[in-house]
């Protein structure tokens, strides 16, 4: 009888892990809502508005006209698509975010990726949260100028937030699944 329970609570314990690890990862569409992976989507201004954490998937939709190839930095700022680590040609491709780290990805159908089809994505530990954005440096005043000061100009680009609302959700539905797993194990 007490092998019984230790057995069902080891199998509890296993099942609510695997169950957090689905209920963590989150699929990331590239491009969307509002694109695909395509000559028209902004990806760069996409993946500023994501937190890639480790275990989530970034998911190209593609018509058949495309690829997508994983570049090292310099393939990808050159638009070189000699010794690719990966390419996928049929949609949709699914890449998981196995590590922390930077991942460079590029369309290598020519002149594609020269016109903006590439993105890079900076994937974060689990447990660290969006990246930190950097603070401009404070102006410096001129030597021999005037002692007041004026506001910095704004940054250029487009500063979006992290979605937090995205790993809020994901920390709730996981524990509604651990918990409701749990309920019916123990039952």
């Amino acid at each position: 009888m007490a092998k019984a329970s230790i057995m069902r609570i080891l199998t509890v314990f296993v099942a609510t892990t695997m169950l957090l690890d689905v209920a963590l990862a989150v699929d990331h569409t590239v491009g969307s809502p509002g694109g695909s992976w395509d000559l028209s989507t902004n990806f760069g201004v996409w993946a500023s508005s994501q937190t890639f954490s480790v275990g989530d998937n970034l998911v190209f939709r593609y018509t058949s006209n495309h690829d997508v190839l994983e570049v090292t930095k310099s393939n990808y700022d050159s638009c070189g698509t000699s010794g690719p680590i990966s390419t996928s040609t049929s949609s949709p491709t699914t890449i998981p975010l196995t590590a922390a780290g930077k991942r460079y990805f590029i369309c290598g159908i020519p002149g594609h990726c020269s016109q903006g089809m590439k993105v890079e994505i900076d994937v974060v530990s689990a447990a660290s949260g969006p990246p930190s954005t950097p603070t401009p440096p404070s102006p410096t005043p001129p030597a021999n100028g005037p002692t007041t000061s004026s506001p910095p100009p704004p940054p250029t680009g487009v500063a979006v937030n992290p979605p937090s609302s995205a790993i809020n959700l994901k920390m709730t539905a996981a524990s509604i699944l651990g918990f409701g797993f749990l309920m019916v194990m123990l039952l």
